[in-house]
Protein backbone atom coordinates (compact mmCIF):
# COMPACT_ATOMS: atom_id res chain seq x y z
CA UNK A 1 0.00 0.00 0.00
CA UNK A 2 1.25 3.49 -0.90
CA UNK A 3 0.44 6.82 0.75
CA UNK A 4 0.10 10.26 -0.86
CA UNK A 5 -0.32 13.51 1.09
CA UNK A 6 -1.01 17.06 -0.03
CA UNK A 7 -1.10 19.98 2.42
CA UNK A 8 -2.83 23.27 1.63
CA UNK A 9 -2.74 26.37 3.84
CA UNK A 10 -5.67 28.70 3.18
CA UNK A 11 -6.31 32.25 4.43
CA UNK A 12 -9.92 31.42 5.30
CA UNK A 13 -11.58 30.24 8.50
CA UNK A 14 -11.83 26.49 8.94
CA UNK A 15 -15.62 26.67 9.22
CA UNK A 16 -15.86 28.46 5.87
CA UNK A 17 -13.55 26.01 4.12
CA UNK A 18 -15.39 22.98 5.50
CA UNK A 19 -18.76 24.51 4.57
CA UNK A 20 -17.57 24.87 0.97
CA UNK A 21 -16.75 21.15 0.81
CA UNK A 22 -20.14 20.23 2.28
CA UNK A 23 -22.12 22.08 -0.39
CA UNK A 24 -23.22 20.87 -3.83
CA UNK A 25 -20.69 21.81 -6.47
CA UNK A 26 -17.45 20.97 -4.66
CA UNK A 27 -16.73 17.82 -6.67
CA UNK A 28 -17.38 19.37 -10.13
CA UNK A 29 -15.23 22.36 -9.21
CA UNK A 30 -12.34 20.17 -8.03
CA UNK A 31 -12.42 17.63 -10.87
CA UNK A 32 -9.72 18.46 -13.46
CA UNK A 33 -11.00 18.65 -17.04
CA UNK A 34 -7.78 16.98 -18.20
CA UNK A 35 -8.28 13.75 -16.24
CA UNK A 36 -11.93 12.76 -16.58
CA UNK A 37 -15.43 13.88 -15.71
CA UNK A 38 -18.11 13.76 -13.01
CA UNK A 39 -20.70 11.25 -14.19
CA UNK A 40 -22.96 11.60 -11.16
CA UNK A 41 -22.59 14.21 -8.43
CA UNK A 42 -22.61 13.12 -4.77
CA UNK A 43 -26.09 12.02 -3.76
CA UNK A 44 -25.93 13.63 -0.30
CA UNK A 45 -22.83 15.80 -0.26
CA UNK A 46 -20.21 14.51 2.16
CA UNK A 47 -22.66 12.73 4.46
CA UNK A 48 -21.88 9.13 5.35
CA UNK A 49 -23.36 6.88 2.68
CA UNK A 50 -23.35 9.54 -0.04
CA UNK A 51 -22.23 8.12 -3.40
CA UNK A 52 -20.82 9.57 -6.61
CA UNK A 53 -19.60 8.27 -9.95
CA UNK A 54 -16.55 9.62 -11.78
CA UNK A 55 -15.16 8.90 -15.21
CA UNK A 56 -11.38 8.47 -15.14
CA UNK A 57 -9.38 8.98 -18.33
CA UNK A 58 -5.94 7.63 -19.12
CA UNK A 59 -3.14 9.68 -17.51
CA UNK A 60 -0.94 12.12 -19.40
CA UNK A 61 -1.15 13.34 -22.96
CA UNK A 62 -2.71 10.14 -24.30
CA UNK A 63 -5.72 10.38 -22.03
CA UNK A 64 -6.11 14.10 -22.64
CA UNK A 65 -6.04 13.64 -26.41
CA UNK A 66 -8.50 10.73 -26.31
CA UNK A 67 -10.85 12.69 -24.07
CA UNK A 68 -10.72 15.73 -26.36
CA UNK A 69 -11.42 13.64 -29.48
CA UNK A 70 -14.33 11.85 -27.80
CA UNK A 71 -15.72 15.08 -26.38
CA UNK A 72 -15.64 16.89 -29.71
CA UNK A 73 -17.16 13.90 -31.53
CA UNK A 74 -19.79 13.52 -28.83
CA UNK A 75 -20.91 17.11 -29.18
CA UNK A 76 -20.95 16.95 -32.97
CA UNK A 77 -22.83 13.63 -33.10
CA UNK A 78 -24.91 14.17 -29.92
CA UNK A 79 -23.48 11.03 -28.32
CA UNK A 80 -24.33 10.21 -24.68
CA UNK A 81 -21.79 10.82 -21.94
CA UNK A 82 -21.14 7.12 -21.40
CA UNK A 83 -19.46 6.99 -24.81
CA UNK A 84 -16.38 8.78 -23.41
CA UNK A 85 -13.18 6.65 -23.12
CA UNK A 86 -13.17 6.60 -19.31
CA UNK A 87 -13.16 4.00 -16.55
CA UNK A 88 -15.95 4.32 -14.00
CA UNK A 89 -15.03 5.11 -10.40
CA UNK A 90 -17.78 4.54 -7.82
CA UNK A 91 -17.09 6.46 -4.61
CA UNK A 92 -18.80 6.35 -1.21
CA UNK A 93 -18.37 8.59 1.83
CA UNK A 94 -17.65 6.50 4.91
CA UNK A 95 -16.72 8.87 7.76
CA UNK A 96 -17.63 12.42 8.77
CA UNK A 97 -16.48 14.54 11.69
CA UNK A 98 -18.33 17.84 11.00
CA UNK A 99 -15.96 20.75 10.68
CA UNK A 100 -12.90 18.52 11.06
CA UNK A 101 -12.69 15.66 8.55
CA UNK A 102 -14.43 13.38 6.10
CA UNK A 103 -13.40 10.25 4.21
CA UNK A 104 -14.38 8.66 0.92
CA UNK A 105 -13.39 5.31 -0.54
CA UNK A 106 -13.48 3.74 -3.99
CA UNK A 107 -16.14 1.03 -3.91
CA UNK A 108 -15.34 -0.13 -7.43
CA UNK A 109 -13.05 1.18 -10.12
CA UNK A 110 -9.60 0.96 -11.67
CA UNK A 111 -7.59 0.60 -8.44
CA UNK A 112 -7.32 -2.20 -5.92
CA UNK A 113 -7.73 0.20 -3.00
CA UNK A 114 -8.33 3.91 -2.45
CA UNK A 115 -9.16 5.73 0.80
CA UNK A 116 -9.07 9.53 0.82
CA UNK A 117 -9.26 11.41 4.12
CA UNK A 118 -9.59 15.20 4.23
CA UNK A 119 -8.67 16.84 7.55
CA UNK A 120 -9.10 20.51 8.49
CA UNK A 121 -7.30 22.30 11.32
CA UNK A 122 -7.02 25.92 12.37
CA UNK A 123 -3.87 27.48 10.99
CA UNK A 124 -1.48 29.36 13.21
CA UNK A 125 -0.12 32.76 12.19
CA UNK A 126 3.09 30.99 11.23
CA UNK A 127 1.16 28.61 8.96
CA UNK A 128 -0.85 31.28 7.15
CA UNK A 129 1.78 33.98 7.06
CA UNK A 130 -0.92 36.49 8.06
CA UNK A 131 -0.76 37.25 11.81
CA UNK A 132 -4.20 37.69 13.34
CA UNK A 133 -6.03 36.39 10.26
CA UNK A 134 -8.06 33.17 10.40
CA UNK A 135 -6.68 30.33 8.39
CA UNK A 136 -6.97 26.62 7.69
CA UNK A 137 -4.47 23.81 7.23
CA UNK A 138 -6.08 21.18 5.03
CA UNK A 139 -4.41 17.81 4.54
CA UNK A 140 -5.45 15.32 1.86
CA UNK A 141 -4.18 11.86 2.78
CA UNK A 142 -4.69 9.02 0.30
CA UNK A 143 -3.90 5.36 0.87
CA UNK A 144 -3.94 3.46 -2.40
CA UNK A 145 -2.94 0.21 -4.03
CA UNK A 146 -2.54 -0.17 -7.78
CA UNK A 147 -3.91 -3.16 -9.70
CA UNK A 148 -1.58 -6.19 -9.65
CA UNK A 149 0.75 -4.44 -7.17
CA UNK A 150 0.34 -7.23 -4.62
CA UNK A 151 1.13 -9.91 -7.22
CA UNK A 152 4.13 -8.25 -8.85
CA UNK A 153 7.34 -9.90 -7.73
CA UNK A 154 9.65 -7.17 -8.93
CA UNK A 155 9.76 -4.40 -6.35
CA UNK A 156 11.19 -1.97 -8.87
CA UNK A 157 8.14 -2.42 -11.13
CA UNK A 158 5.82 -1.68 -8.21
CA UNK A 159 7.86 1.37 -7.23
CA UNK A 160 7.96 2.66 -10.80
CA UNK A 161 4.18 2.30 -11.16
CA UNK A 162 3.53 4.01 -7.85
CA UNK A 163 5.88 6.86 -8.78
CA UNK A 164 4.01 7.46 -12.03
CA UNK A 165 0.66 7.41 -10.24
CA UNK A 166 1.94 9.73 -7.52
CA UNK A 167 3.16 12.16 -10.17
CA UNK A 168 -0.34 12.24 -11.66
CA UNK A 169 -1.82 12.80 -8.19
CA UNK A 170 0.49 15.77 -7.65
CA UNK A 171 -0.73 17.24 -10.94
CA UNK A 172 -4.37 16.72 -9.95
CA UNK A 173 -4.02 18.11 -6.45
CA UNK A 174 -2.10 21.15 -7.64
CA UNK A 175 -5.11 21.87 -9.87
CA UNK A 176 -7.52 21.26 -6.98
CA UNK A 177 -5.61 23.65 -4.75
CA UNK A 178 -5.72 26.43 -7.36
CA UNK A 179 -9.45 25.87 -7.88
CA UNK A 180 -10.16 25.90 -4.16
CA UNK A 181 -8.16 29.07 -3.57
CA UNK A 182 -9.84 30.83 -6.48
CA UNK A 183 -13.37 29.84 -5.47
CA UNK A 184 -12.92 30.72 -1.79
CA UNK A 185 -11.53 34.11 -2.74
CA UNK A 186 -14.42 34.74 -5.14
CA UNK A 187 -16.97 33.92 -2.43
CA UNK A 188 -15.15 36.04 0.14
CA UNK A 189 -15.31 39.03 -2.24
CA UNK A 190 -19.00 38.46 -2.98
CA UNK A 191 -20.33 37.31 0.38
CA UNK A 192 -23.72 39.00 0.51
CA UNK A 193 -27.04 37.36 1.29
CA UNK A 194 -27.39 34.00 -0.46
CA UNK A 195 -29.60 34.27 -3.54
CA UNK A 196 -31.81 32.01 -5.60
CA UNK A 197 -30.54 31.86 -9.17
CA UNK A 198 -32.09 29.99 -12.09
CA UNK A 199 -29.81 28.79 -14.89
CA UNK A 200 -30.89 27.85 -18.42
CA UNK A 201 -28.31 25.75 -20.24
CA UNK A 202 -27.18 24.30 -16.91
CA UNK A 203 -25.96 21.01 -18.39
CA UNK A 204 -23.50 22.59 -20.84
CA UNK A 205 -19.78 23.05 -20.34
CA UNK A 206 -20.15 26.56 -18.92
CA UNK A 207 -23.48 25.91 -17.21
CA UNK A 208 -22.24 22.90 -15.23
CA UNK A 209 -19.33 24.86 -13.79
CA UNK A 210 -21.40 28.00 -13.16
CA UNK A 211 -23.99 26.02 -11.16
CA UNK A 212 -21.19 24.42 -9.15
CA UNK A 213 -19.53 27.78 -8.44
CA UNK A 214 -22.80 29.37 -7.30
CA UNK A 215 -23.75 26.39 -5.13
CA UNK A 216 -20.31 26.48 -3.51
CA UNK A 217 -21.05 30.03 -2.38
CA UNK A 218 -24.22 28.94 -0.59
CA UNK A 219 -26.63 30.13 -3.28
CA UNK A 220 -29.67 28.10 -4.27
CA UNK A 221 -29.47 27.06 -7.93
CA UNK A 222 -32.54 26.14 -10.01
CA UNK A 223 -31.86 24.34 -13.28
CA UNK A 224 -34.21 24.89 -16.21
CA UNK A 225 -34.88 21.57 -17.93
CA UNK A 226 -36.96 20.61 -20.97
CA UNK A 227 -38.21 17.31 -19.57
CA UNK A 228 -40.61 17.04 -16.62
CA UNK A 229 -38.94 18.32 -13.45
CA UNK A 230 -37.81 15.47 -11.19
CA UNK A 231 -36.20 17.36 -8.33
CA UNK A 232 -36.95 20.41 -6.20
CA UNK A 233 -34.09 22.30 -7.86
CA UNK A 234 -35.49 21.85 -11.39
CA UNK A 235 -37.91 24.02 -13.37
CA UNK A 236 -39.49 22.80 -16.58
CA UNK A 237 -39.62 25.06 -19.62
CA UNK A 238 -40.13 24.65 -23.35
CA UNK A 239 -38.68 27.60 -25.27
CA UNK A 240 -39.88 26.33 -28.65
CA UNK A 241 -43.46 26.11 -27.43
CA UNK A 242 -43.15 29.26 -25.32
CA UNK A 243 -44.02 27.40 -22.11
CA UNK A 244 -42.73 28.62 -18.74
CA UNK A 245 -44.82 29.17 -15.63
CA UNK A 246 -43.90 32.57 -14.10
CA UNK A 247 -44.67 31.14 -10.66
CA UNK A 248 -41.70 28.79 -11.04
CA UNK A 249 -39.32 31.77 -11.20
CA UNK A 250 -41.08 33.96 -8.63
CA UNK A 251 -38.59 33.08 -5.88
CA UNK A 252 -35.59 33.89 -8.08
CA UNK A 253 -33.29 36.84 -7.54
CA UNK A 254 -31.55 36.26 -10.86
CA UNK A 255 -31.87 34.23 -14.04
CA UNK A 256 -28.82 33.31 -16.11
CA UNK A 257 -29.43 32.22 -19.71
CA UNK A 258 -26.72 30.10 -21.36
CA UNK A 259 -29.01 28.07 -23.63
CA UNK A 260 -28.31 27.88 -27.35
CA UNK A 261 -27.35 25.58 -30.20
CA UNK A 262 -23.57 24.93 -30.23
CA UNK A 263 -21.62 26.85 -32.86
CA UNK A 264 -18.76 25.12 -34.60
CA UNK A 265 -19.92 23.32 -37.71
CA UNK A 266 -20.87 24.31 -41.24
CA UNK A 267 -23.21 27.28 -41.58
CA UNK A 268 -25.91 25.51 -43.57
CA UNK A 269 -29.28 27.29 -43.83
CA UNK A 270 -30.81 24.80 -41.36
CA UNK A 271 -27.92 25.18 -38.90
CA UNK A 272 -28.04 28.97 -39.09
CA UNK A 273 -31.75 28.96 -38.36
CA UNK A 274 -31.25 26.69 -35.34
CA UNK A 275 -28.40 28.86 -34.04
CA UNK A 276 -30.59 31.97 -34.25
CA UNK A 277 -33.90 30.55 -33.02
CA UNK A 278 -32.36 28.57 -30.12
CA UNK A 279 -31.00 31.82 -28.73
CA UNK A 280 -33.79 34.28 -29.42
CA UNK A 281 -36.80 32.09 -28.55
CA UNK A 282 -35.49 31.03 -25.14
CA UNK A 283 -34.18 34.50 -24.31
CA UNK A 284 -37.47 36.16 -25.29
CA UNK A 285 -39.45 33.67 -23.17
CA UNK A 286 -37.30 34.31 -20.10
CA UNK A 287 -37.41 38.08 -20.66
CA UNK A 288 -41.22 38.08 -20.98
CA UNK A 289 -41.55 35.93 -17.86
CA UNK A 290 -39.34 38.26 -15.84
CA UNK A 291 -41.33 41.19 -17.20
CA UNK A 292 -44.55 39.61 -15.93
CA UNK A 293 -42.97 39.06 -12.50
CA UNK A 294 -41.59 42.61 -12.28
CA UNK A 295 -44.88 43.90 -10.90
CA UNK A 296 -44.38 42.11 -7.56
CA UNK A 297 -41.75 44.65 -6.50
CA UNK A 298 -38.90 42.16 -6.13
CA UNK A 299 -35.60 43.28 -7.68
CA UNK A 300 -34.38 40.75 -10.17
CA UNK A 301 -31.48 40.37 -12.60
CA UNK A 302 -31.37 38.79 -16.04
CA UNK A 303 -27.90 37.72 -17.19
CA UNK A 304 -27.91 36.55 -20.79
CA UNK A 305 -25.01 35.11 -22.75
CA UNK A 306 -23.94 36.77 -25.98
CA UNK A 307 -20.70 36.73 -27.92
CA UNK A 308 -17.93 38.94 -29.21
CA UNK A 309 -19.26 37.94 -32.61
CA UNK A 310 -21.51 40.96 -31.98
CA UNK A 311 -18.71 43.17 -33.33
CA UNK A 312 -18.29 41.25 -36.58
CA UNK A 313 -15.57 38.76 -37.44
CA UNK A 314 -13.30 41.27 -39.19
CA UNK A 315 -12.84 45.00 -39.78
CA UNK A 316 -14.72 44.60 -43.06
CA UNK A 317 -17.66 42.99 -41.24
CA UNK A 318 -17.65 45.95 -38.86
CA UNK A 319 -17.79 48.42 -41.72
CA UNK A 320 -14.67 50.30 -40.63
CA UNK A 321 -11.16 49.34 -39.62
CA UNK A 322 -11.14 52.27 -37.20
CA UNK A 323 -13.72 50.53 -34.98
CA UNK A 324 -11.14 48.15 -33.62
CA UNK A 325 -7.98 46.24 -34.45
CA UNK A 326 -7.50 45.93 -38.23
CA UNK A 327 -5.78 42.56 -38.07
CA UNK A 328 -2.27 43.95 -38.33
CA UNK A 329 -1.07 42.63 -34.99
CA UNK A 330 -0.22 46.22 -34.08
CA UNK A 331 -0.49 46.54 -30.30
CA UNK A 332 -1.39 50.19 -30.68
CA UNK A 333 -4.75 49.55 -32.36
CA UNK A 334 -7.81 50.39 -30.30
CA UNK A 335 -9.57 47.39 -28.71
CA UNK A 336 -13.32 47.02 -29.15
CA UNK A 337 -15.29 48.28 -26.16
CA UNK A 338 -18.94 47.69 -25.37
CA UNK A 339 -20.05 50.91 -27.09
CA UNK A 340 -18.61 49.81 -30.47
CA UNK A 341 -21.21 49.29 -33.19
CA UNK A 342 -22.45 45.84 -34.17
CA UNK A 343 -21.08 44.12 -37.25
CA UNK A 344 -23.15 42.96 -40.18
CA UNK A 345 -22.16 39.33 -40.75
CA UNK A 346 -24.19 36.31 -39.64
CA UNK A 347 -22.91 35.94 -36.07
CA UNK A 348 -23.12 39.69 -35.50
CA UNK A 349 -26.77 39.61 -36.54
CA UNK A 350 -27.39 36.63 -34.23
CA UNK A 351 -25.81 38.39 -31.25
CA UNK A 352 -27.70 41.62 -31.92
CA UNK A 353 -31.04 39.73 -32.12
CA UNK A 354 -30.06 37.71 -29.03
CA UNK A 355 -29.46 40.86 -26.99
CA UNK A 356 -32.60 42.57 -28.33
CA UNK A 357 -34.64 39.59 -27.16
CA UNK A 358 -33.88 40.75 -23.60
CA UNK A 359 -35.91 43.95 -24.15
CA UNK A 360 -39.15 42.86 -22.38
CA UNK A 361 -37.21 42.36 -19.13
CA UNK A 362 -35.22 45.57 -19.57
CA UNK A 363 -38.35 47.61 -20.28
CA UNK A 364 -40.01 46.19 -17.16
CA UNK A 365 -37.16 47.50 -14.99
CA UNK A 366 -35.21 44.27 -14.61
CA UNK A 367 -31.43 44.73 -14.44
CA UNK A 368 -30.18 43.14 -17.66
CA UNK A 369 -26.57 42.11 -18.36
CA UNK A 370 -25.49 40.68 -21.71
CA UNK A 371 -22.18 38.81 -21.50
CA UNK A 372 -20.26 39.00 -24.78
CA UNK A 373 -18.14 35.88 -24.53
CA UNK A 374 -14.72 35.37 -26.10
CA UNK A 375 -13.00 32.11 -27.03
CA UNK A 376 -13.45 29.95 -23.93
CA UNK A 377 -10.40 27.86 -23.01
CA UNK A 378 -11.10 24.39 -21.62
CA UNK A 379 -10.29 20.88 -22.85
CA UNK A 380 -13.93 20.04 -22.05
CA UNK A 381 -15.24 21.97 -25.05
CA UNK A 382 -14.80 24.69 -27.64
CA UNK A 383 -11.73 25.56 -29.68
CA UNK A 384 -9.18 24.11 -27.26
CA UNK A 385 -10.91 20.73 -27.25
CA UNK A 386 -10.72 20.64 -31.07
CA UNK A 387 -7.08 21.72 -31.25
CA UNK A 388 -5.65 19.55 -28.47
CA UNK A 389 -5.45 16.20 -30.31
CA UNK A 390 -3.73 17.86 -33.27
CA UNK A 391 -1.15 19.61 -31.09
CA UNK A 392 -0.53 16.57 -28.88
CA UNK A 393 0.14 14.57 -32.05
CA UNK A 394 2.86 17.09 -32.92
CA UNK A 395 1.18 18.42 -36.08
CA UNK A 396 -0.40 21.58 -34.68
CA UNK A 397 0.07 25.02 -36.10
CA UNK A 398 -1.51 28.45 -36.42
CA UNK A 399 -4.82 29.03 -38.18
CA UNK A 400 -3.53 32.47 -39.08
CA UNK A 401 -0.78 34.81 -37.94
CA UNK A 402 -1.75 38.38 -37.06
CA UNK A 403 -5.50 38.06 -36.51
CA UNK A 404 -6.51 38.96 -32.96
CA UNK A 405 -8.01 36.24 -30.76
CA UNK A 406 -9.81 37.44 -27.64
CA UNK A 407 -9.93 34.45 -25.31
CA UNK A 408 -11.08 33.76 -21.74
CA UNK A 409 -10.46 30.90 -19.29
CA UNK A 410 -13.37 28.69 -18.25
CA UNK A 411 -13.12 29.82 -14.62
CA UNK A 412 -13.26 33.48 -15.60
CA UNK A 413 -16.26 33.11 -17.92
CA UNK A 414 -18.26 31.47 -15.14
CA UNK A 415 -16.85 34.00 -12.69
CA UNK A 416 -18.09 36.90 -14.81
CA UNK A 417 -21.58 35.39 -15.13
CA UNK A 418 -21.74 34.87 -11.36
CA UNK A 419 -20.32 38.37 -10.75
CA UNK A 420 -22.98 39.85 -13.02
CA UNK A 421 -25.75 37.98 -11.19
CA UNK A 422 -24.53 38.98 -7.72
CA UNK A 423 -23.30 42.57 -8.14
CA UNK A 424 -25.98 45.22 -8.71
CA UNK A 425 -23.71 47.83 -10.38
CA UNK A 426 -23.17 45.54 -13.38
CA UNK A 427 -25.60 46.36 -16.20
CA UNK A 428 -25.77 46.39 -19.98
CA UNK A 429 -23.28 44.64 -22.24
CA UNK A 430 -19.96 43.47 -20.80
CA UNK A 431 -17.09 41.90 -22.70
CA UNK A 432 -16.10 38.57 -21.17
CA UNK A 433 -12.54 38.35 -22.47
CA UNK A 434 -9.17 38.20 -20.73
CA UNK A 435 -7.22 41.47 -20.48
CA UNK A 436 -4.41 40.13 -22.68
CA UNK A 437 -5.65 39.02 -26.13
CA UNK A 438 -3.18 37.32 -28.46
CA UNK A 439 -2.69 36.98 -32.18
CA UNK A 440 -3.32 33.67 -33.93
CA UNK A 441 0.41 33.10 -34.21
CA UNK A 442 0.94 33.79 -30.49
CA UNK A 443 -1.90 31.45 -29.58
CA UNK A 444 -0.31 28.60 -31.55
CA UNK A 445 3.12 29.17 -30.01
CA UNK A 446 1.71 29.37 -26.48
CA UNK A 447 -0.37 26.19 -26.76
CA UNK A 448 2.58 24.34 -28.29
CA UNK A 449 4.86 25.50 -25.47
CA UNK A 450 2.38 24.40 -22.79
CA UNK A 451 1.92 20.89 -24.24
CA UNK A 452 5.62 20.68 -25.17
CA UNK A 453 5.06 20.06 -28.86
CA UNK A 454 6.04 21.94 -32.03
CA UNK A 455 3.67 24.33 -33.81
CA UNK A 456 5.37 24.26 -37.19
CA UNK A 457 2.59 22.90 -39.41
CA UNK A 458 0.74 25.93 -40.62
CA UNK A 459 -2.90 25.15 -41.37
CA UNK A 460 -3.59 25.80 -45.08
CA UNK A 461 -6.37 28.29 -45.78
CA UNK A 462 -8.51 25.68 -47.51
CA UNK A 463 -8.50 23.45 -44.38
CA UNK A 464 -11.10 25.39 -42.35
CA UNK A 465 -13.14 25.91 -45.52
CA UNK A 466 -13.37 22.14 -46.03
CA UNK A 467 -14.62 21.63 -42.46
CA UNK A 468 -16.68 24.76 -41.88
CA UNK A 469 -17.54 26.02 -45.33
CA UNK A 470 -16.65 29.48 -46.64
CA UNK A 471 -18.79 31.44 -44.20
CA UNK A 472 -17.94 29.30 -41.17
CA UNK A 473 -14.22 29.57 -41.89
CA UNK A 474 -14.46 33.35 -42.25
CA UNK A 475 -16.51 33.96 -39.09
CA UNK A 476 -15.00 31.28 -36.84
CA UNK A 477 -11.54 30.05 -37.83
CA UNK A 478 -10.26 33.35 -39.25
CA UNK A 479 -12.12 35.80 -37.00
CA UNK A 480 -10.10 38.92 -36.14
CA UNK A 481 -11.39 40.57 -32.94
CA UNK A 482 -9.34 42.51 -30.43
CA UNK A 483 -11.77 43.12 -27.58
CA UNK A 484 -11.35 45.16 -24.40
CA UNK A 485 -11.87 43.84 -20.85
CA UNK A 486 -11.67 47.33 -19.33
CA UNK A 487 -15.34 47.64 -18.35
CA UNK A 488 -15.63 44.41 -16.39
CA UNK A 489 -12.35 45.16 -14.58
CA UNK A 490 -13.49 48.71 -13.76
CA UNK A 491 -16.61 47.21 -12.14
CA UNK A 492 -14.39 45.20 -9.79
CA UNK A 493 -14.06 41.76 -11.33
CA UNK A 494 -10.71 40.09 -10.56
CA UNK A 495 -9.41 37.79 -13.28
CA UNK A 496 -7.91 34.46 -12.24
CA UNK A 497 -5.97 34.16 -15.50
CA UNK A 498 -4.87 37.30 -17.30
CA UNK A 499 -2.41 35.59 -19.62
CA UNK A 500 -3.14 32.78 -22.05
CA UNK A 501 -0.23 30.68 -20.85
CA UNK A 502 -1.47 30.82 -17.26
CA UNK A 503 -4.97 29.75 -18.32
CA UNK A 504 -3.75 26.89 -20.51
CA UNK A 505 -1.32 25.55 -17.94
CA UNK A 506 -4.12 25.48 -15.37
CA UNK A 507 -6.80 23.68 -17.41
CA UNK A 508 -4.28 21.26 -18.95
CA UNK A 509 -2.50 20.50 -15.69
CA UNK A 510 0.84 21.71 -17.02
CA UNK A 511 1.78 24.20 -14.31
Amino acid sequence: MAVFEHTTVLPHAREDVFAWFSRPGALPRLSPPFSGSVRRAPSRGIEVGSTAVLGIGAPGSLGMAAGAVAGAAGQALHLPGWARPELLWHARHTRLDPGRSFTDVMESGPLTRWEHTHTFDDATARDSGEPGAPGTVMVDRIEFELPLASSLRWDKAVGWSEDLFTRELRRIFAYRERQLRGDLRFHALHSGTPRTIAVAGASGTIGTQLCALLAGGGHRVLRLVRRPARHADEVRWDPEAGELDPADLAACDAVVNLAGEPIGGRFTPRTKQRILSSRTSGTALLARTLGVLAGDGRRRTFVCASGIGYYGASPEARGTADDGGPGTGDSGTRPLSEDASAGHDFLANVCRAWEQACDPAREAGVRVVTVRTGLVQTPAGGILQRLLPIYLAGVGGPLGEREWQSWIGIDDIIGIHAFAALEDPVAGPVNAVAPEPVTAGEYAKTLARVVRRPAAVRVPEFGPRLLLGEQGARELAHADQRVSAAKIESLGYEFRHRSLESALRHVLGRS
